[in-house]
């Protein structure tokens, strides 16, 4: 054989081999190689030196041969059994590396071992994610009928061989590590790094691996821990600079713990979070705080720094951010307080950096922390890091710090996690978290001290919790769920008082606009149900969150909040006998019907529809009802007769017997509550159906006898008359108007009686019981509606008597209530006169027609409030009923949006925005003005109101009606009627006046005003109206049409200001294609990459149509006006060059194209726009340029903000009015000037003044 190897293995063959530095396999005969095989097997297993002295064969021949097969593994097109080969060869290189006189013979190659090094990357199996993809794939077809596989495969005997071989390779390698110390060697240690770091991975290890100094690689179980044997062996000394070898092993397990996977350029790239990545992930960890442990001192620095690049290197992701959080806090429990304490003066310097996901991350890595047992001050030497020790501190320093942040994203896990830090074991941070909302800190001051530091802590408290309610009400989703959240918690916890203003906040977001708020809130205040159930506050707010949800648009909100009643309420009724013991549920159903009973009555219209939804549902069953009747006899009957009267319609076995004692107790009773009767009479007027006539009989003599005491409360002699309406009605429409006469006509004639004894004879005002005559206006007017021919003349008269002088002698109508001669009636009688006035104007159209001019006489010039008030209702009724009558007096109505008194406010706010959705009422004349001018009322409850009516019932029904009165809006609020087309609607002077918002101190409710109308435009409104405002305002003024003067200024000058705003950019390409409305960022899939994509196609097209569209219609336009206002030295001037210069910042680089007509005008801008670039790239500049955090860069990136914004003009009011107004480009390159001044010291100040002064 070593003949054979002597014959053909010619000197010239192996000259070649080492003259290309083994750089590239030269070709060798296949019969040669076949016998090479066999030898390179023989040599492995022989003394090699002793073998090639006898055989005559040189050391420079064996290399050649070696490397032959080494590089034919290396190519991409090697068979297995080449790899196979190649490891093999690489091996036995190896083993001569390690025998003794290799140093002497010359075997070292630095090209071939860095070769043999790198076989990992070309022989080894590298197919871990292909494998994961194929497994993934081949379980989705688990069950289809797969081909047997060939039991003689050649494939799968040299995947056999190469692991078999691979591993040899890798003990080659743990040995080589352990064994060679040698400078030479040393300078391959990023090569074994980086091959060690890649076999972590190759297979999945069971068990804790162990990391002993000292191992039998032997006998090591799994390849991964062979390989973190030889990354524990290259930290030793003998391999060169320890700290290097420290810094390359940490670097490169990095990316393991991030799980990455870093390539030797670009950046690194994400590996799926599967089993076996989060496993070696974890054992890296466990890897690191060996060596820490081992190393101690040595290995901290790099830890510090290993920490620090966790975090800077940390992703958006979620799941990742939280893996890597729990690396810290594992990483970090491994240090002394004192470095501990380093680490966390560092995060909260980076707890402020300027990316988003940095700020984001250390709110994660804070929750781990706090999980920690806090370590004790004793333990850290250094007195200004032992704050740092504290749980307290993370919580104040660096978690409730980032409710403030500027990404919504931050603000909201920052209030999760805020919420999260109540339910933490660590008593401190509990206490930390109480500090910051309540005054329960103990002082620890005396005196005037201590009374100092209990206010400031109180404010700071009181401050905390109004900045978390402010962030319940956020524009941002996630962040108004968040703060809903923490606000649970807080409550749950007692750390802030079960307070109406708060709980209130909490079920107000019940009625969101976001769908997901809405389920948030509704989950908030049934978990603090759960927990507070005896607290009677908690129960109204649980009311007053879940039962209006009943009546929400969308149904999976519907569904939540019947979900909820059905639970606490329905799901509770048991049967009831005298001696049973009501459980916690129990009693707070009964309780929760106590408060719908008497102080939530204005939920029962929510209430009702629940039940009616349920009824369809087949829920109330004959033992349901029969279980609820048992309750009618209990301490808790009024919220048993609650629900008897919304569940008796839609069920048809009843037992009457029970429900008719009832009845006639309640009629002999004398203290029966006014709700429990009304319940219990509209029971039997559902039940009045299945009754004989005999009982039918009885029942209604009842209701008369009771109705002709006159002692009833008022909501009761509503529900007796409707009662009793329902005992009479049956089939014949004729009879059942009989019935009603004869009975309802019974107590007209006696409320007539009374009334006429009380105003048409002399002692009447020494009988008048005021109560009394309340009660009988109030009975004559239900009474009236039933029986409309028994209202005669002599009634009406008497009546209206009640507003007027005691005579029968009717009075001219055209004056209004207040005009008419005075009487001694009460205020509240009057009111109650105005009402039942109205009641009989609803059945006579020439009753209406008389008294409508006298009623809208009384909304201008009357006094008393009850009394306008209840005008306001009978109009609005009298609208429904004579709408055409009544439509001429709709401005009467609107005018009273500006009433001052705030309850005519909202209740004229309120009926008409009604009458708008039934269509009784249009958007004519100034009506929509009037209802803007609400939006900037002085009572907040108000503007919130009118938003809803505007946002949630009116604009959905049309949806143009914003961008259609937009432009008018402009004209009608400055009062301006010079236009030839807009503001020209008839409007009484006393309602222009009312009404008017223009001049200056108007100017900040007429832009509220504005947004709120661009925040709910479309882009193709915000298009559109674009190019009517120059049609109709800039053409006008450009082309004279509207004189220059001062009114014609402001408007001009307005109109620039809107066009400035924020809220008048499309939407479309302010926002980002990656932004998702600051939602929780979410895992990237396909759906969301096209969307992405859909976003910035759609992004461009609109930006190129826009653009086109400012540069035909709008710039010749700005430029015909500023050569105008030059000319005329119009202080408007200013407000057109701020409008240019905000809207050119679109296109900084596009200024010559765009202002092409107007070169001066064009190169002002571009120098505006550099210097506004410049101050720009220096705030940003020192955001980056460290995360220290200190005062005088704070202070210096303020001030450039400050400037930069003070560059971009938006408005007339940002800047004072010049006394001569200059160019604008001596305006702006004065500007320009002064910011550079003002940037430099003042030493270099003093210098450019005296040079200034010497020139």
């Amino acid at each position: 054989m070593f003949e054979i190897i002597l014959f053909f293995l010619f000197l010239a063959w192996v000259d070649a081999v080492w003259e290309v530095e083994f750089t590239e396999r030269k070709p060798l005969d296949k019969t040669i190689e076949e016998e090479l095989t066999l030898t390179v097997s023989y040599l492995a297993l022989q003394s090699v030196w002793a073998v090639l002295v006898e055989s005559g064969i040189s050391v420079k021949s064996v290399v050649a041969v070696l490397s032959f097969f080494v590089l034919a593994g290396k190519s991409k097109v090697a068979s297995g059994h080449q790899r196979v080969n190649s490891l093999c060869a690489a091996s036995v290189y190896l083993l001569l590396l390690r025998t003794p006189g290799s140093i002497s013979n010359k075997v070292f190659h630095e090209v071939l071992l860095d070769t043999c090094l790198d076989l990992t990357r070309h022989c080894w199996p590298q197919d871990s994610e292909k494998k994961r993809k194929k497994d993934l794939k081949s379980s989705q077809t688990e069950g289809k009928r797969s081909r047997p596989q060939r039991k003689d495969s050649p494939e799968v005997h040299s995947q056999g061989s190469l692991q078999c071989d691979g591993t040899t390779w890798l003990y080659l390698h743990t040995w080589f590590v352990s064994h060679c110390g040698t400078c030479r060697f040393s300078q391959r240690i990023l090569f074994f790094v980086q091959i060690f770091s890649n076999l972590l991975y190759f297979e999945p290890t069971t068990g804790k691996p162990a990391f002993a100094a000292e191992q039998d690689v032997t006998k090591l179980r799994s390849i991964p821990e062979m390989a973190f044997y030889g990354l524990q062996l290259l930290c030793l000394p003998k391999h060169g600079d320890q700290k290097e070898s420290l810094r390359r092993v940490f670097h490169q397990l990095l990316y393991v713990i991030l799980m990455m996977k870093k390539g030797n350029t670009g950046k690194p790239s994400l590996l799926v979070p599967s089993q076996t990545v989060l496993a070696t992930r974890d054992q890296a960890i466990q890897f690191v705080c060996h060596l820490v442990d081992e190393l101690k001192q040595l290995a901290l620095p790099f830890l510090q720094i290993l920490l620090q690049h966790i975090c800077f290197q940390m992703v958006e992701k979620n799941e990742y951010r939280s893996h890597g959080a729990q690396a810290v806090g594992m990483l970090t429990s491994q240090m002394a307080s004192e470095d501990y304490a380093c680490f966390i003066k560092w995060l909260c310097n980076f707890s402020r950096s300027s990316k988003m996901v940095h700020r984001l991350f250390s709110v994660d890595v804070v929750m781990v922390l706090l999980e920690q047992p806090e370590r004790r001050p004793e333990e850290c030497r250094d007195p200004d890091l032992v704050c740092f020790l504290m749980h307290s501190s993370l919580i104040q320093n660096l978690l409730f710090a980032r409710r403030m942040d500027e990404s919504p994203t931050v603000q909201g896990h920052a209030l999760n996690c805020l919420a999260q830090c109540l339910e933490l074991p660590s008593l401190n941070a509990t206490r930390a978290i109480h500090n910051l909302f309540s005054a329960s800190e103990t002082p620890s001051h005396t005196g005037v001290q201590s009374v100092n530091h209990i206010v400031s802590v109180f404010d700071a408290a009181k401050e905390n919790l109004a900045l978390l309610l402010r962030r319940v009400k956020d524009s941002k989703t996630n962040v108004r769920k968040a703060a809903l959240q923490a606000l649970l918690g807080l409550l749950k916890h007692d750390v802030i008082p079960m307070s109406w203003e708060t709980l209130q906040t909490l079920s107000e977001r019940c009625r969101d606009p976001s769908v997901s708020v809405k389920k948030k809130a509704l989950q908030c205040v049934g978990d603090l149900l759960s927990v507070k159930p005896e607290c009677s506050v908690v129960q109204k707010a649980w009311l007053q969150g879940v039962v209006p949800a009943v009546a929400d648009s969308e149904t999976s909100v519907q569904d939540k909040a019947l979900e909820a009643l059905d639970q606490v309420l329905l799901s509770q009724v048991k049967p009831y006998s005298a001696g049973c013991h009501l459980d916690a549920s129990q009693r707070l159903m009964w309780e929760l019907l106590g408060l719908l009973c008497h102080q939530c009555q204005k939920l029962s219209r929510y209430f009702s529809k629940a039940f009616t939804i349920w009824s369809k549902q087949k829920k109330f069953t004959p033992l349901f009802v029969s279980n609820l009747i048992s309750h009618t006899e209990a301490d808790h009957a009024a919220g048993a007769w609650l629900l008897l009267s919304k569940v008796v319609s839609s069920s048809s076995r009843l037992p009457h017997g029970k429900i008719l004692d009832a009845w006639d107790k309640m009629v002999r009773s004398k203290d029966v509550n006014a709700t429990t009767c009304c319940h219990i009479l509209c029971v039997m007027g559902d039940i009045a159906v299945h009754l004989n006539e005999d009982t039918k009989e009885r029942v209604v003599a009842d209701l008369m006898s009771w109705l002709k005491t006159f002692t009833l409360p008022l909501e009761v002699i509503s529900s007796a008359v409707q009662t009793l309406y329902q005992f009479g009605c049956s089939e014949d429409i004729k009879q059942t108007q009989a019935f009603l006469n004869q009975r309802c006509g019974e107590l007209v004639s006696a409320c007539e009686s009374y009334l006429a004894s009380i105003i048409l004879t002399d002692n009447g005002a020494q009988n008048l019981d005021e109560e009394l005559m309340v009660k009988h206006l109030h009975t004559l007017g239900v009474a009236s509606l039933q029986c409309p021919a028994k209202v005669n003349k002599r009634t009406v008269l008497l009546v209206e008597s009640v507003l007027t002088t005691h005579s029968e002698k009717l009075l001219p109508a055209s004056l209004p209530l207040s005009q008419f001669k005075a009487n001694w009636l009460p205020t509240r009688v009057r009111a109650h006169g105005v009402i039942t006035l109205g009641k009989l104007a609803l059945q006579s159209e020439e009753l209406a027609q008389k008294y409508l001019p006298v009623f809208a006489r009384e909304l201008e010039v009357g006094t008393e409030v009850s009394v306008r008030s209840n005008v306001v209702v009978i109009m609005c009724d009298l609208c429904v009923r004579y709408t055409n009558m009544v439509d001429h007096y709709i401005p009467n109505i609107s005018a009273c949006l500006r009433d001052k008194d705030a309850v005519i406010r909202e209740q004229t706010l309120i009926m008409l925005t009604n009458l708008l959705q039934e269509e009784f009422v249009k958007w004519k004349g100034s009506l929509f003005f009037d209802f803007m001018v609400a939006l900037v009322d002085p009572v907040p409850a108000i503007v919130s109101l009118t938003e809803y009516c505007l946002l949630h019932l009116l604009l959905k029904k049309n949806p143009e009606m914003f961008s259609q009165h937009f432009i008018e809006c402009i004209f009608h609020f400055n009062s301006y009627t010079k236009h030839k087309s807009y503001n020209k609607f008839s409007q009484s002077e006393r309602e222009r006046v009312h009404f008017s918002l223009k001049g200056e101190q108007y100017r900040e409710k007429r832009f509220r005003i504005y947004c709120f109308l661009l925040e709910h435009f479309t882009d193709a409104q915000r298009f559109n109206i674009t190019n009517k405002i120059n049609q109709t305002i800039l053409a006008c003024f450009a082309d004279e049409e509207l004189p220059l003067d001062a009114d014609g200024a402001n408007i001009l000058s307005e109109t620039f200001n809107i066009l400035s705003l924020k809220e008048f950019k499309l939407q479309t390409i302010c926002s980002s294609a990656g932004a998702a409305a600051g939602e929780e960022a979410e895992e990237e899939n396909m759906a969301t990459m096209a969307k992405a994509v859909l976003q910035a196609a759609q992004k461009k097209v609109v930006s190129q149509v826009r653009k086109k569209a400012f540069i035909e219609n709008t710039v010749p336009l700005i430029i015909s006006l500023k050569n105008l206002l030059e000319q005329k030295r119009s202080p408007v001037l200013r407000d057109l060059v701020g409008y240019l210069q905000v809207t050119m910042q679109d296109y900084r680089n596009e200024v010559k194209e765009i202002l092409s007509g107007d070169e001066q005008l064009a190169a002002e801008m571009e120098f505006a726009l550099k210097i506004a670039e410049k101050e720009r790239a220096t705030v940003e500049q020192l955001d980056n340029d460290s995360l220290a955090g200190d005062g005088k860069k704070a202070q210096v990136r303020t001030f450039c903000a400050y400037k930069c914004a003070k560059l971009q003009v938006t408005s007339s009011r940002s800047l004072p009015k010049p006394a001569a107004v200059l160019q604008s480009s001596d305006r702006l390159r004065s500007r320009c000037l002064c910011g550079v001044y003002r940037r430099l010291s003042a030493r270099n100040r003093q210098s450019v003044k005296m040079n200034i002064e010497f020139k």
